[in-house]
C-alpha cells in the first residue's frame, strides 16, 4: 500500500513553513499591540461541549465533527471551532474573576471538519481567532474588527471587504424568527431537506442555505434590521460609528447570519474580492455571543471573538501575488578540510549557536568546493574556513559571500568576530508589522 496523507490533509513542508511562521508572528505582534494574550485548549473536548456551544442545529454538529468514544466510554470530538473550547477554559479556570477584564484572547489551533474537500477548505484546517469575554460595550466589537482588518492590511491585501450585520438581541431575534417562519412557510416544500428542518428549529439558518440561495423567497425574506428593537438599533449604529471613526470601510449585509447558534447583535465577515481566488470568498468571520458562556454553565458574560482561516490566508496571499520576506538566509557555513579538524569545527559551531548566530556545516565529508556551493545554496552570509594547517598555527578564515572578501583571525578571537560583524542574539530581529512587497510576476 502506498502511504499517502489522509484524503483533506495536507503536509506543509520548510518552504511553507517559512510562510506560515512569518503570518504567525506577524499576529503574534499584533495581538500584543492589541493587548491580547495566547490560550491553548485541547485538540478535543467533551462532545457537549460543541453540541451546547454551537448548536445542535448548525452543519457542523450534525454533519461535520469528528466524534468518538474514547476507552472509558466518553464522547469525545475533535475541535471544529475555536469559541466554545475557549469558553470552556474561561469558565472552568474562573478568568472571569481575574481583575484584569475584559478576558482578551488569542489564539491558533488545527480544527477538524468532516466536509468535501476543495479549494482552500480542508478536514484538518488552521485557525487564528481572538475572543473578548467580560465587555458588552460595542467600541470591543469595533475593535475586534479592526484587529483583523489591520492584520490584512500589515500583510499587504487590497482586495477585501468587510461585511457587517446586527442579528440584535434576544426580543430582536425572537421577532425576526416569527417573521422568517411566517415568510417561508408557504415555500417550504421547495426548499432543501435542510431547510425544511431549519423551520421550525432554527429559521435564521435558511438565509446561510447554500443549496437554495438562488430562490424568490430568499431574495424577498424579511431582514433582521427590520426588527431590531432600539436598544439594538443603538448599538449597531455605535459599532458603525466606531468604524467610521477608525477609517474602516464596510458594506451592511442584512443576509449576514454566520452558521453558528450563538451569535446575537454584530456579526461580520471579511471577503476576498481578489481575481482567481475562487467561490468560496470568506477569509473570516465572527461576531457577538452574549450568552454562549451561560449556556455552558458559566455566569453571565457577553463575548465576542472572530476566526481566520489560515489556508485561505495563504491563498489569498497568492491570489494577490504578495511575496512574503521570508527568504532563508544562514549567517555563517563552517567549512572544514580534513578530518582532525572536526572536533575543534564542532565545539566552535556550538559557541557560535549559543551566542545567537546561526550556522550550519558539512556533515556529508564534501570537498572543499563542494561546501562552498552549499554555502551558497544555504545563503549564507559568511564561511569560515578551517583546514589542518590553520588548527596547526591557531588561525581561521573568514570570507564574506557577498564580496568575496577573506580574512584571517586568530581562533581565540574567532567568536568575537562573528559577533561583531553579525551582532549575536537577536541581531537582525525587526518588527514584522510592516509592508510587505508585492510580486511584478508570478
Amino acid at each position: 500500500m502506498k502511504m499517502k496523507a489522509p484524503r483533506g490533509t495536507v503536509d506543509l513542508l520548510p518552504e511553507d513553513t517559512r510562510k506560515w511562521q512569518y503570518v504567525e508572528n506577524l499576529l503574534k505582534e499584533l495581538c500584543q499591540l492589541y493587548n491580547y494574550e495566547e490560550i491553548r485548549t485541547p485538540v478535543f473536548e467533551h462532545t457537549e461541549v460543541f453540541q451546547r456551544g454551537v448548536g445542535d442545529t448548525t452543519d457542523i454538529v450534525q454533519k461535520e465533527m469528528y466524534t468518538f468514544e474514547d476507552r472509558g466510554g466518553r464522547s469525545i470530538t475533535l475541535r471544529p471551532e475555536g469559541t466554545a473550547g475557549v469558553v470552556r477554559a474561561y469558565i472552568e479556570n474562573k478568568l472571569y474573576g481575574s481583575l484584569t477584564q475584559p478576558t482578551k484572547l488569542y489564539y491558533f489551533a488545527q480544527m477538524f471538519r468532516y466536509e468535501r474537500p476543495q479549494h482552500g477548505r480542508m478536514r484538518q484546517l488552521n485557525q487564528f481567532g481572538v475572543e473578548v469575554l467580560g465587555s458588552a460595550d460595542p467600541s470591543v466589537d469595533a475593535e475586534v474588527i479592526a484587529l483583523a482588518m489591520t492584520a490584512y492590511k500589515k500583510l499587504g491585501l487590497k482586495s477585501i471587504k468587510l461585511f457587517i450585520n446586527s442579528l440584535g438581541d434576544t426580543e430582536s431575534r425572537q421577532a425576526h424568527r416569527k417573521a422568517l417562519i411566517e415568510h417561508f412557510k408557504p415555500h417550504i416544500d421547495e426548499l432543501c431537506d435542510d431547510c425544511k428542518n431549519r423551520l421550525e428549529n432554527n429559521p435564521l439558518r435558511i438565509l446561510d442555505c447554500k443549496k437554495d440561495r438562488d430562490h424568490e423567497a430568499m431574495k424577498t425574506s424579511p431582514s433582521v434590521l427590520d426588527y431590531l428593537n432600539d436598544e439594538s438599533r443603538d448599538y449597531f449604529e455605535k459599532v458603525k460609528a466606531y468604524l467610521d471613526a477608525m477609517d474602516i470601510p464596510y458594506t451592511v449585509d442584512p443576509t449576514l447570519v454566520r452558521g453558528l447558534d450563538y451569535y446575537n447583535h454584530t456579526a461580520f465577515e471579511i471577503m476576498s474580492e481578489a481575481e482567481g481566488f475562487g467561490a468560496i470568498t470568506t477569509l473570516l468571520g465572527g461576531g457577538r455571543y452574549n450568552g454562549l458562556v451561560e449556556q455552558l454553565g458559566g455566569p453571565s458574560t457577553p463575548g465576542i471573538g472572530f476566526g481566520m482561516g489560515l489556508e485561505r490566508l495563504m491563498l489569498a496571499l497568492e491570489a494577490e501575488n504578495i511575496t512574503l520576506p521570508v527568504d532563508k538566509k544562514l549567517d555563517l557555513f563552517f567549512v572544514t578540510i580534513g578530518d582532525n579538524v572536526q572536533n575543534k569545527a564542532v565545539q566552535l559551531v556550538q559557541q557560535l549557536r549559543l551566542e545567537g548566530i546561526s550556522v550550519d556545516k558539512d556533515y556529508q565529508g564534501r570537498k572543499i568546493k563542494a561546501q562552498l556551493k552549499a554555502a551558497d545554496r544555504l545563503n549564507a552570509k559568511y564561511v569560515a574556513i578551517l583546514g589542518e594547517d590553520e588548527l596547526e598555527k591557531n588561525i581561521i578564515n573568514i570570507r564574506s559571500m557577498e564580496t568575496g572578501e577573506q580574512e584571517e583571525v586568530a581562533l581565540e578571537t574567532f567568536v568575537a568576530t562573528m559577533k561583531e560583524k553579525l551582532g549575536g542574539w537577536f541581531h537582525d530581529r525587526t518588527s514584522i508589522c510592516g509592508n510587505v512587497k508585492k510580486r511584478t510576476s508570478r
